[in-house]
């Protein structure tokens, strides 16, 4: 007997998956903001090629695998600070404003990426479930932006975060593998930059985003 495999009327009642349902997870910076996430990226893979030509016709060998950069956008909140804790993951990766010739101090991969911890983006069901767990390995922030100031405008305050990374791998649900912990490097560098503590799960939105118009 055939089975019906069409969505609309195997599951005529069944929600597909929706772009509005999704949550960022960034290791590296405090777990409150998982609920200020505005938009992001999917991981993208494109592959080169390779070709040969004999007679009149071309045959194509797949090459190596590159992944796009991944944009996040997320609202900056006033405490804790998005822009200061991206700033203090900037300077954990090495960055330093020279002061003098005597500066030596540069960025490195693993300085830049271990802070930051594994990127997730997972999208989620009507009740919460994972449906999608998109983890970037080796993530690191190739660039930041901290948004515009404007006295016409009461939008809130956005920042852009584009990771670079290694590769993406996707699962289905939690159960594919734990989601990572925070090192106690980690911990203490949240715990400076927002003077919290991490408890394992975000509060509510209680504090005061910051706002275009307040400049």
């Amino acid at each position: 007997m055939a089975t019906d495999k069409n969505f609309w009327t195997a599951a005529p009642t069944r929600d597909p998956k929706r772009g509005f349902r999704f949550r960022v997870m960034i290791p590296g910076i405090d777990t409150n903001y998982i609920w200020y996430a505005k938009k992001a990226d999917k991981p993208q893979v494109s592959f080169s090629e390779a070709s040969h030509s004999y007679l009149n016709h071309t045959y194509y060998w797949p090459g190596r695998a590159e992944w796009n950069e991944v944009s996040v956008t997320m609202v900056d909140p006033v405490e804790p600070s998005l822009a200061g804790n991206m700033a203090a993951l900037v300077t954990a990766a090495g960055y330093v404003i020279p002061k003098n010739t005597n500066e030596m101090s540069t960025m490195s991969k693993a300085g830049s990426s271990e802070p930051l911890g594994v990127v997730i983006i997972e999208q989620i069901d009507e009740g919460g479930e994972i449906l999608e767990q998109w983890r970037l390995n080796n993530a690191w922030v190739k660039e930041l932006t901290f948004g515009e100031l404007d006295y016409s405008s009461d939008d809130l305050t956005e920042l852009t975060i584009k990771f670079r990374y290694d590769w993406a791998t996707l699962g289905g649900t939690v159960a594919d593998g734990p989601l990572p912990v925070p090192s106690p490097f980690l911990m203490t560098l949240r715990s400076a930059v927002s003077g919290d503590t991490i408890s394992g799960h975000p509060r509510p939105l209680t504090t005061t985003p910051k706002r275009n118009l307040d400049l």
